[in-house]
């Protein structure tokens, strides 16, 4: 069947659609229906089934007579090491760790943080919370100690299973002192910790609360499989907000397997046993699904990668590890490519590997950009395909669906909306507009299976940030415009949310930090255009009255103060002093208009501002330090 012949068939029968899609997963019990609207819009899939997403990810497989298929390989050219676990090894290990958390009390439903690197060990604690029904969340390896604080009091969970560091390219990243510090500025204090010990640093341990990773396990009885219920939460995964309070996006169990078992042949082409790789990281949505489930369900090897694309030790690790490994399906942020492109920019390094088995490069996580696009196509000589999604969704809104027909692919659109997903443009009135319109881009309810089903403890948040502007959409907080064959385009954010090297990050958030300076009356945090990591932010900072200190010293102790705070992911590193920020009459700061000028861009002086001539001051002050492109 074709694409269009796939969409309709869900289009007219959803439920018959996804009760189909729900038959490749393992059931304890199997669902009575798909949908559950009791409470809309707060729908639910698949809620009266009983299922273990731990069970569908690895002893299937094994059950099934694979267990000598390699699950997982890790790749880690910054530690020049590589290792292969089998489907069988990892469900002895991950059945071990289950264990010994179950030994210590953790049960169904309890919430455990994980705070690792890129290593194995890493999706073994995810997979072995999922084994017991306890609910995880990972947070990004190396993320400041209050970003980490403000998950743990969140969350509240019962353990957190940590690394003693993370390995940088010509550093260690000291993740133990981190975390010592989180749970001294937590409120909530877990039960007891559990770090994994790399030989790069050795950790100390807090007597009584913190065990070392294989003594933890030393004499555990393998736990078996907890049977949960569809709609109980899988995991919450924090992303950025707005307010700079993070939001914890709830995924339910079910309807995730079901969605990521769907697309990992529909969407991304690979068969059962196939290499799939993803080059993220367990604290992002890409490394959720895409590193640890959806291939792990779907029965293919998975890839987890600790590197760099440039420098662990070239520009061409990517392609050694998509040659030496047979890596049929490849996805990756833009950002990787805009890097790996200035080090190599006539691709020399693609010709010294053999790069034939690749079928399809996928990108996410940020706009590709044409440049990037046409070279990639041009150096790997596969399909190059840009699909969009979100830490909300959980998997791809548009793409271009590979595993069921070769279709267009048009450079600077994100492809056509999967099963699942009515894509609709709307104005501000939340009507829907024609085609080449430029909207907001919502999507009519419900959402798909593997979506959010709301936010952990914010049910009321949930449906402010989502619900309640389009009422009968879920709000993406994306602006674009969908053409005459149904080809979306995403232009814009239509928040302050910035997207820094594929990572979405709050401009609210770095303001709270900046604002906190002692010298600081006002301040604004704006994005920036970057040709390699898409956006950096920018702070332009109103001085108080009086301050006689250098402003380099200030803008470098605030560039200090977001990095402490937020953590270097943030990549804030440009800072200015201003007289005063553009503003309309009623006291809004014109974000959009100050990008634009940073950018180059034309704009039109807003009817609204208080004062014009302040465009001006702030076109000198970006020249200053090189970001007026005008």
């Amino acid at each position: 069947m074709a694409y269009k012949d796939i969409y309709a068939r869900w289009k007219q029968d959803p439920e018959r659609f996804w009760m189909e899609a729900a038959e490749a997963i393992d059931w304890v019990e199997k669902p009575t229906k798909a949908l559950f609207d009791a409470n809309a819009p707060l729908y639910e899939w698949f809620s009266d089934g009983k299922v273990n997403a731990c069970w569908n990810a690895v002893d299937r497989h094994v059950e099934a007579g694979r267990g000598d298929q390699i699950a997982i390989i890790h790749d880690s050219p910054i530690t020049h090491t590589k290792r292969w676990i089998s489907y069988f090894e990892l469900r002895n290990r991950v059945a071990l760790l289950a264990g010994a958390l179950r030994a210590k009390g953790v049960e169904k439903g309890d919430r455990v943080i994980i705070y690792m690197p890129m290593v194995p060990e890493a999706l073994e604690a995810m997979l072995a919370c999922a084994r017991l029904g306890a609910v995880h969340s990972v947070v990004f390896g190396g993320f400041a100690p209050h970003e980490l604080a403000v998950r743990i009091d969140d969350c509240k969970p019962k353990a957190i299973i940590a690394a003693s560091c993370g390995i940088e390219p010509g550093r260690v990243v000291h993740y133990k002192p981190l975390l010592d510090g989180a749970l001294e500025a937590a409120t909530h204090k877990p039960d007891f910790c559990v770090i994994f010990q790399r030989e790069q640093e050795v950790a100390r341990l807090e007597e009584g609360r913190d065990y070392n990773w294989h003594g933890f396990q030393y004499g555990a009885e393998p736990a078996d499989c907890v049977p949960v219920e569809g709609n109980h939460p899988a995991y919450i995964l924090y992303t950025s907000g707005t307010t700079g309070q993070p939001k914890g996006v709830v995924r339910p169990t079910a309807g995730h397997l079901v969605a990521l078992n769907w697309s990992m042949k529909n969407l991304y082409n690979v068969d059962p046993g196939e290499v799939f790789w993803a080059a993220s990281d367990v604290g992002w949505v890409v490394g959720h699904s895409y590193i640890c489930y959806a291939p792990l369900v779907h029965g293919n090897t998975t890839v987890v990668f600790e590197g760099k694309p440039v420098g662990t030790p070239d520009a061409g690790t990517f392609w050694r590890v998509i040659s030496e490994h047979k890596v049929k399906s490849f996805f990756t942020a833009p950002t990787a490519f805009r890097a790996i492109k200035r080090e190599d920019p006539k691709g020399e390094f693609v010709k010294k590997y053999d790069l034939s088995g690749l079928r399809t490069l996928y990108l996410a996580g940020e706009r590709a950009d044409p440049d990037t696009i046409n070279w990639a196509k041009a150096q790997l000589k596969v399909p190059v395909i840009d699909h969009w999604w979100q830490t909300e969704t959980g998997w791809a809104i548009t793409g271009i669906p590979a595993g069921i027909e070769e279709m267009d692919i048009k450079i600077g659109s994100s492809g056509v909306p999967m099963p699942g997903y009515d894509v609709q443009i709307l104005d501000e009135a939340g009507d829907p507009v024609g085609p080449d319109t430029l909207g907001a881009v919502a999507v009519k309810l419900p959402l798909p299976p593997g979506t959010l089903q709301t936010l952990w403890n914010a049910e009321d948040r949930y449906r402010k940030s989502y619900l309640d502007h389009f009422p009968g959409y879920y709000e993406t907080g994306d602006a674009g415009m969908i053409d005459e064959d149904g080809y979306l385009y995403i232009m814009a954010r239509t928040d302050d949310v910035i997207n820094v090297a594929g990572h979405r990050l709050s401009t609210g958030a770095m303001e709270e930090v900046l604002a906190n300076h002692p010298d600081v009356a006002e301040c604004a945090v704006i994005g920036v255009a970057d040709d390699l990591k898409g956006q950096l932010p920018l702070g332009l900072l109103c001085l108080n009255n009086g301050v006689n200190r250098p402003e380099a010293e200030i803008t470098r102790e605030c560039v200090d103060m977001v990095r402490a705070e937020i953590g270097p992911v943030a990549a804030f590193k440009l800072a200015v002093v201003v007289d005063r920020l553009p503003k309309t009459r009623s006291g809004k700061i014109l974000r959009a208009t100050m990008v634009k000028i940073s950018n180059g861009e034309d704009f039109k002086i807003p009817a609204t501002i208080d004062d014009p001539a302040i465009l001006d001051e702030i076109r000198i002050a970006l020249r200053r330090i090189g970001y007026e492109k005008g």
